[in-house]
Order: C-alpha cells, then sequence, then structure tokens
C-alpha cells in the first residue's frame, strides 16, 4: 500500500461515500474533497465534511497509518490545526492537534472495492513487464482518454520547454530576436554540438549579427570562427583564407572573445551534420531574413515554417563537407526532418511563451502545426508502438516522451489518467 493510492482514492472518491463513519463511530458525508495540494502543508485544502451532523470547512490530512501523524511532527506544527480530518489506511492510535484538540479519523481499508485494490495490485505488479508499467493494458486504454491526456501532457511539455525561453528573455533584456537567434544556435548544433553551439551563442553579442546579417561572407566568417573552424593552418584554398582574413577583421572591429567557446565536434556525425555546414546554413537564414521573429511568430500554419526555413549553404559547401576536401557536388539544404526538429524544440515553444507574455491564446495554433509535423523516431517512441499505441504526428510522440520521462520512469502512474482509468 503506497500513500499516493489512498491520494488518488479520496480525490477521486473511489470509496463508498454514502455509509461512511469516523473511527469514533459518527457518521461522515463527504461534500467535497478539496482540492489537491503537491506542496508543503495539508494534502488538500478546503475540504468540506459533514461529521456528525456538524459541517466542518478545512484541510484534510492523508496517511498510511494514524501514527504518521506523530511521526512527521504534525502535532508540533499550527498549520496542522486547521485540518478537520485524518484520513488513513489503518488506525493505529488517537490523534489530537497542536492545541490539544481531538482529530477525527477516518480508516479506508474498510471502504474501498476490492476491484480497485486488485487493479492496483495489477498496475504496479512488475513481473514480465519490461518497459512501462501499465504495457500490459495500454492498447485498451479508452482512445478519448488517451487522446485528452496526450494533447494535455504536450502543453505541460511545453510549458517546461517555454520556461528556457522566458530564461533567455530575461538575460537578453526583452529582446525576442537575440532569443530567437540563441534558441536556433543551438538547436542546429542537434545533439552533439549543443552545447558548444550554446556557448558561442553566449560569448557573441546578437547585435554584431544584426549588423553583420547583410553581408553573407562577414556573418559566416564570425560564426565558423568564434567556434574555432577557422584555425587550420594546413587549408589553403580561396574561400577559407577569405573567411579567415574577414574573421581576424572583425574580431578586432569588435573585440569579439572566443577562448571559452568550444570547438565543436565532428566525431561520429554524418556529413550532413557538420558543424561548418549547419553555421554556413544558419547564416545564409539570417541573412535572407532581416526580420526573422517577427516571421515565424506571425506564421500560423507549417508550410509558412517550411518556406522559412528553406535554406541551404553557401555555394562553396555544394562541393565541400570540411574546409580544403572537394566532395561530390549535393545540395546541402535543410531537410524537411531538420526543420521538423526546428519547429519543435525553437519555433512552438517560442510562440507559446511570447504569446503568454501578450496574452493572445495560441493553442489552437500550436496544435495545427504540430499535428502536420512527423512523428519522432527513438526508442521510446518504438517502445510504446510495441505496446500498441498509435503515434500519428508530432504533437503524439512529444507527449509519449513527456509521459515517459515525468510520469512512466517515476512510477507516477496515479498522477497519470492512463493509470488513473485503469484502476476504474
Amino acid at each position: 500500500m503506497r500513500e499516493d493510492l489512498l491520494h488518488f482514492i479520496w480525490k477521486y472518491k473511489k470509496l463508498s461515500i454514502g455509509e461512511l463513519f469516523s473511527t469514533d463511530g459518527e457518521p461522515i458525508e463527504l461534500l467535497d474533497v478539496g482540492t489537491h495540494n503537491h506542496l508543503a502543508g495539508p494534502d488538500f485544502f478546503n475540504a468540506k465534511v459533514s461529521i456528525g451532523g456538524q459541517l466542518w470547512a478545512g484541510n484534510v490530512e492523508i496517511h498510511l497509518r494514524s501514527s504518521d501523524w506523530y511521526a512527521h511532527g504534525h502535532e508540533k506544527d499550527p498549520n496542522y490545526n486547521n485540518v478537520i480530518l485524518h484520513v488513513v489506511w489503518e488506525h493505529d492510535t488517537e490523534v489530537f492537534r497542536s492545541d490539544n484538540s481531538p482529530l477525527p479519523s477516518l480508516e479506508l481499508k474498510n471502504y474501498i472495492s476490492e476491484r480497485v485494490l486488485t487493479n492496483y495490485r495489477a498496475l504496479f505488479d512488475k513481473r514480465d513487464v519490461s518497459f512501462v508499467n501499465c504495457e500490459r493494458n495500454l492498447a485498451q486504454v479508452d482512445s478519448f482518454v488517451m487522446g485528452a491526456w496526450l494533447e494535455r501532457l504536450y502543453f505541460e511539455r511545453l510549458e517546461r520547454k517555454s520556461n528556457g525561453v522566458a530564461a533567455l528573455l530575461a538575460a537578453s533584456n526583452n529582446d525576442w530576436e537575440e532569443v530567437l537567434f540563441k534558441l536556433l544556435l543551438r538547436s542546429f548544433g542537434s545533439k552533439i554540438n549543443a552545447d558548444a553551439f550554446k556557448g558561442l551563442g553566449e560569448a557573441l553579442e546578437f547585435k554584431v549579427v544584426r549588423k553583420l546579417r547583410p553581408d553573407l561572407m562577414k556573418l559566416e566568417s564570425v560564426l565558423l570562427g568564434m567556434a574555432h573552424l577557422l584555425s587550420d593552418e594546413t587549408v589553403h584554398d580561396g574561400y577559407y583564407i577569405g573567411l579567415k582574413q574577414e574573421f581576424e577583421y572583425q574580431k578586432s572591429k569588435f573585440g569579439l572573445e572566443n577562448e571559452a567557446v568550444r570547438r565543436p565536434s565532428f566525431f561520429k556525425l554524418r556529413p550532413a551534420n557538420f558543424p561548418t555546414l549547419r553555421l554556413s546554413q544558419l547564416a545564409n537564414l539570417y541573412h535572407a531574413h532581416e526580420t526573422l521573429f517577427a516571421k515565424v511568430v506571425g506564421s500560423s500554419h507549417v508550410n509558412e515554417l517550411y518556406r522559412l526555413f528553406d535554406v541551404g549553404a553557401s555555394p562553396y559547401w555544394q562541393n565541400h563537407f570540411s574546409f580544403g576536401k572537394p566532395s561530390k557536388n549535393s545540395a546541402k539544404r535543410l531537410t524537411k526532418k531538420f526543420i521538423d526538429l526546428l519547429i519543435l524544440n525553437t519555433v512552438l515553444p517560442l510562440k507559446f511563451c511570447h504569446a503568454r507574455k501578450i496574452g493572445m491564446a495560441v493553442h489552437e495554433e500550436i496544435l495545427g502545426i504540430i499535428a502536420g509535423l512527423a512523428a519522432e523516431e527513438n526508442s521510446i517512441i518504438s517502445n510504446f508502438k510495441k505496446q500498441g499505441v498509435s503515434v500519428k504526428n508530432g504533437m503524439e510522440s512529444q507527449s509519449l516522451l513527456q509521459l515517459y520521462d515525468y510520469y512512466c520512469t517515476k512510477n507516477k502512474c496515479l498522477q497519470c489518467r492512463i493509470g488513473a482509468s485503469l484502476l476504474h
């Protein structure tokens, strides 16, 4: 037995509420369970309970045993003096508040159906479970319950991501263009070079990017130079030398410092993801759009965003992946799959945070955009599919990642609508 099950039972009234009695034999009528409190203090605020015909309004505390009241020191804490009912699985001692007034207790073990307990035990029975607790029954969850929960999880994930946007906004003195640049830079680094590109964004003031944006070579030279990608003395082709000379000039002009910037890695990367190409593509994106932030937040359809991010690297890179090493000629444009990741990890959190700041509702717009994105492909999503879960688009894959990371791996099954539905 776990305390979170008792919270669940009380919150959703999974007990015989028509015939409840306190441990003193007084009839209890449950009128309002109150508001679940996940912070310090009593477990449920502002409940309404009739005890022995007397209406009480106040808080409810829940424990496995009555003696836990003393084990947690509540008898010394005046914050618990407004507790009107002590709800426990087992009543093993009488309980008094800090002012020595007796506290009525409700012992739950005789009021919970065997079906709920059986389903609860089955949910946490980890025998023959290889992925998540509910995998044996996951495919049987009602589609409406699943759909509503996944939508809620997506905005929960978006909220978490937007916290990082808000922190960048505060650090940039509310410069949304700068925030977008730093977010994009990190996303262009992908998983392996995200931190290195993040460091580049911290070292390079965005005002420099603004000034250099009209001149592609200048902007590209600074991005590559700040990333220590123009420091190879063995490369002698003309484009490389020109970029290196330009960076040295801009470095002196703007007083640029890149000692703290980590050189990005090429190891284990496919050539299309080489940092040289990604920084060139980013330079081309900013060269093509003077007010990129306004265009991003103004895009209400996924196809507008695809057109916005339809850029390639500079002409030199059409037959190069690295400086001084010619390769077969090929287009080096951002792929649809990569743009999808930019939209998921940068555009939508930014749109969400910006809309919240200005008091605008964009939930439907965001759902419309993400529904047009392909579902992500990784081991977690593959495992959900193996359990019979349909994953049709980017919203559902993002939601399942949120579910796995913050509920499944933490055994928060009773805070999950899927787990709760399986106890009914």
